[in-house]
């Protein structure tokens, strides 16, 4: 993988942030140790996409090199268990989902939650023009893959009265939606609509998060071992992933470089697409981000993910949460939009 290298400019003002840890390692070990960066692997949770695009810019420009770090970076896909290789040390950080790390700690995992990418789940349903909100979907054919009825399908049973009578296997393919103006899917507001207008449906998008679900997505998970092993390559692999969403978000065509040469399938309009709609519906930069840093994660939103689980019975009120994540490593200066 080919790497775009930081500006000397930029690599200045980190020099900064980093002085305390170039002095301890000089110290440790002298000059030649502090040229060495420290080999990580990241997993991802699909084949490399907009999405994505944060990780893959610190790598493209430097930032992760700037921090200490030599990256490595695996695609996900349906074959792949990322929760399993990080248990198994195969991966140091996965990019994860708090409905999952719960559900990781109540079956006695320790996996840590340490940032946030994304502030809102991308997810959400699409219908056809004449279905205005999610109150018109009731009642509606919805297509949905099997792990929604351990995420969003309770939500909307409960908040909106969906029935699971009018829930069909979604087969990751639009055609049924595209030959049926009655269906309404599941979907990626970032991918699944380019797909529907790319079919000659411009469809209408509700995104979930818009109307209560409270879910961070895109998160970064590692293990409680690495936490206690190596605080500091930790706290370095977020604060560099994190300025790496920043650099995205403002010039993408290095990151993008990298996405489409892991994944040959991805092409430049759907990366413009995906970007634009992680802008306009403001999945890094909204909610607490905007003031507190993107990346940022509260104990009251985590309360809020695990109220929603039990409700919905998906861990019982015992669970200890709290273990499923940590706010120690966020950015002490955050980095703003």
């Amino acid at each position: 993988m080919n790497r775009v290298k930081a500006s000397k400019t930029r690599q200045a003002v980190r020099r900064t942030f980093l002085g305390m840890f170039s002095a301890a390692v000089l110290l440790a070990g002298g000059l030649s140790q502090a040229s060495e960066l420290d080999k990580v692997t990241f997993g991802t949770s699909w084949y490399a996409q907009a999405e994505h695009g944060g990780f893959y810019q610190a790598v493209a420009e430097g930032i992760y090199e700037d921090y200490g770090l030599d990256v490595t970076i695996r695609m996900g896909g349906p074959q792949v268990n990322g929760l399993q290789l990080l248990m198994a040390g195969r991966y140091d950080f996965v990019m994860g989902y708090p409905i999952r790390n719960i559900n990781a700690v109540n079956e006695g995992l320790s996996v840590v939650t340490v940032a946030a990418s994304f502030q809102k789940d991308p997810q959400g349903l699409i219908a056809h023009p004449h279905v205005q909100s999610l109150e018109d979907v009731k009642g509606r054919t919805v297509l949905i893959s099997s792990s929604a009825q351990t995420t969003f399908w309770p939500w909307l049973k409960a908040e909106y009265g969906f029935s699971d009578a009018n829930a069909r296997p979604y087969t990751f393919s639009l055609g049924p939606f595209l030959a049926n103006r009655e269906l309404v899917q599941q979907a990626y507001i970032s991918s699944e609509p380019y797909a529907a207008e790319q079919g000659g449906v411009t469809p209408n998008i509700f995104l979930f998060a818009d109307h209560g679900y409270p879910p961070y997505a895109t998160t970064i998970e590692t293990t409680q071992g690495l936490i206690e092993e190596s605080p500091d390559l930790v706290r370095r692999f977020v604060q560099a992933s994190l300025e790496g969403w920043k650099s995205y978000l403002a010039n993408p065509e290095p990151g993008n470089a990298l996405i489409k040469a892991d994944n040959p399938e991805m092409t430049d309009e759907q990366l413009a697409f995906g970007l634009a709609k992680i802008k306009e519906y403001e999945l890094v930069t909204g909610e607490e981000a905007g003031s507190q840093g993107i990346g940022v994660m509260t104990h009251d939103r985590w309360r809020q993910i695990f109220d929603f689980m039990v409700e919905a019975d998906l861990v019982p009120a015992s669970v200890d949460y709290q273990k499923a994540y940590t706010l120690d490593f966020l950015p002490e200066s955050p980095v703003l939009p």
